[in-house]
């Protein structure tokens, strides 16, 4: 009797089940066809998809179905004033997953409930372009852990309200891959997932109007593989092979690993390269039409199976390329964009004392819709390219490549008075164009202080990073610091030692964290526990205050400064001015807010928000009373 109660119970939960999924499935099939139709006209392949998509749906545990049907419910869920984010690589964070499962406690002391795990996936030592070139999606780096892990660790920080993000690489795979391995011993079925071409003529049209990623390191857009007799696209590097998305086998297979990596727990999932994803001759293969129907497919499949996964996407350009992949608020696409240009356009502030430029890119953002979340952050894995608006620069007499130059000279401490420490990245001493490469910390100053044993320095240094950390929690968004600036981590030289990682530069701000450090977090008279205890003041505040939501009203306000930046934020009655001067001078921001009294968050003191004097580096949060 029991046995027939206890399967009539599952028969009653399978049919529950089978309702959720059809009545999700219902509200998106329509569309879900005909794009998939639209580019593939494949009905097969079609029917096939919507059948794993219901088995992933299946598979799909008991906590994750309810963190779906919870985010179902509150779809803005990760537009609050709560919301922090940090990015680490796994082995310099904490050795490997079960390591960064013991570090959780002090995840929370920094006030994340984000995490993004960088590159985990399995790669190939020595060809893995820092764990971007992936030979097996379902494999996590033997040194890392494994799948298990990955359970375990996701199950942990949920029950710690805490949210995981990784990265998924769709436009190509490692030459290692299974699909590539069996493409090069000539299987016509696997060749076709990737772009080959059996003589130079197709690839030598493609590079008429495709411009290279990496110029210097990695030129041109194909690699010759002698063994094969064929040339293969490979936008980045060698060992990196472009996927051919116009074969439908190759969409369906991604959108199952993708599934199958959120069945893993996985809550966020960060497309890398999104632009790229479709190639077509005769363009420049970047933003096309087609990327925007796979991304809106994938927004619709995680709708139907995971709900509650949001989908990130890296587009590195400028903001008018930006803004399309958020799609439109009937047909939307990412959930979330990195605010790339924003981040470029603070550092060229850093290196100017000159808000300008900043203030109007502000402007730009802050004029978008508010469904619109951006991840706001200073620094992250990659190197700094200055993608900066050179039309407006023109106009205040600064010519693109002496720019750039003075950008490169200044954060590597050449020019302007500076003390920030660095190197560059891909230097092309043909057109004069490199990217930047260093740590929050060390760009501040605080490395040449700590060098030079300069206490008044490093006060100088601290206080910069500190004004750019409160500066970029006033932006519309979700902040995110990178592992090690909350303890003012310094660049890491020694990835020179490393003959995997000595040919690129951008290792020297991924340095292992130092946990000897870390213990200092709660000493105020140590550089690291000043800089943790000021990042944790200030996130509380966040945290506490309403008008850091996402979907504030935010907007600039001119201080007749050229130092000083000015942010306003409104919501439900609430009202916040924060005040930021990015020079190393006592400044007076000549605003005039005279709608009633106002109090200074971080001091406790009441400040009237006119003509407000400001020290060097210095910043204010005033709450109107």
């Amino acid at each position: 009797m029991r046995k027939k109660q206890l399967n009539s119970k599952e028969n009653i939960k399978s049919l529950e089940e089978e309702k959720i999924f059809q009545k999700r499935l219902e509200k998106h099939l329509d569309e879900l066809k005909w794009l998939y139709m639209e580019l593939y006209e494949n009905d097969s392949m079609f029917d096939e998809l919507c059948n794993r998509m219901k088995q992933f749906f299946l598979e799909r545990n008991k906590e994750l179905k309810s963190r779906d049907l919870a985010r179902e419910i509150n779809q803005d869920w990760y537009k609050q004033n709560d919301m922090l984010g940090m990015m680490f690589y796994i082995d310099n964070f904490a050795g490997n997953m079960k390591g960064v499962e013991s570090k959780l406690d002090y995840i929370q002391k920094c006030n994340v409930n984000y995490i993004h795990l960088m590159p985990f996936l399995d790669t190939p030592k020595g060809r893995s372009d820092g764990g971007y070139a992936v030979s097996d999606f379902r494999k996590v780096q033997k040194d890392l852990g494994s799948m298990k892990d990955l359970d375990s660790l996701t199950a942990a920080c949920h029950k710690k309200n805490m949210n995981v993000c990784m990265d998924f690489v769709m436009n190509h795979t490692s030459e290692d891959h299974e699909w590539a391995k069996k493409a090069r011993q000539k299987d016509g079925e696997y060749m076709s997932r990737y772009f080959f071409f059996d003589n130079e003529h197709e690839p030598s049209l493609y590079e008429k109007t495709v411009p290279q990623v990496f110029p210097t390191t990695a030129p041109g857009n194909f690699t010759w593989l002698e063994d094969a007799n064929h040339f293969v696209m490979t936008t980045f590097y060698p060992y990196q092979w472009d996927l051919n998305y116009k074969n439908p086998r190759v969409f369906n297979e991604m959108m199952y690993n993708f599934l199958y990596l959120a069945n893993r727990g996985i809550d966020i999932i960060r497309i890398d390269a999104v632009p790229y994803i479709w190639k077509e001759l005769n363009t420049p293969c970047r933003n096309l039409p087609q990327v925007h129907t796979i991304v809106r497919m994938m927004r619709m499949i995680s709708e139907i199976v995971c709900p509650a996964v949001l989908l990130l996407g890296e587009v590195v350009m400028e903001p008018e390329k930006v803004v399309p992949y958020f799609g439109t608020v009937k047909k939307p696409e990412c959930h979330m964009l990195y605010n790339v240009t924003t981040m470029a356009t603070t550092w060229h502030t850093v290196a100017t004392r000159d808000v300008k430029l900043l203030k109007r890119q502000l402007d730009i953002v802050n004029s978008l819709p508010k469904d619109y979340v951006f991840l706001n952050y200073l620094r992250c894995h990659d190197d700094i390219g200055w993608g900066l608006d050179y039309g407006i620069l023109r106009a205040e007499g600064m010519e693109e490549r002496a720019h750039k130059k003075y950008l490169n000279d200044y954060f590597q401490g050449y020019a302007g008075k500076s003390n920030s420490c660095g190197e560059l990245y891909n230097a092309d001493p043909v057109t004069g164009d490199a990217r930047f490469c260093g740590t929050t910390a060390s760009m501040c100053g605080v490395e040449k202080a700590g060098f030079e044993q300069d206490d008044s320095a490093m006060e100088q240094a601290i206080k910069l990073d500190l004004m750019l950390h409160a500066y970029m929690f006033m932006q519309s968004g979700i902040p995110v610091l990178y592992s090690g600036d909350e303890i003012g981590q310094v660049n890491d030289y020694t990835y020179k030692e490393n003959p995997d990682k000595a040919a690129d530069s951008r290792y020297i701000h991924r340095g292992a964290m130092n946990w000897k450090l870390a213990e200092n977090i709660e000493n105020t008279d140590t550089v690291e526990g000043k800089i943790f205890c000021g990042l944790k003041q200030l996130e509380q505040i966040r945290k506490t205050e309403k008008v850091f939501v996402s979907n504030a009203d935010t907007w600039t306000v001119e201080t007749w400064d050229s130092s000083i930046l000015c942010i306003g934020r409104y919501f439900e009655g609430e009202k916040i001015i924060g005040l930021f001067n990015f020079s190393e001078y006592d400044k007076t921001a000549w605003i005039d807010e005279k709608d009633g009294d106002y109090i200074d968050l971080i001091s406790g003191n009441e400040i009237k928000p006119v003509g407000v004097n400001i020290p060097p580096y210095g910043f204010y949060y005033l709450k109107k009373k």
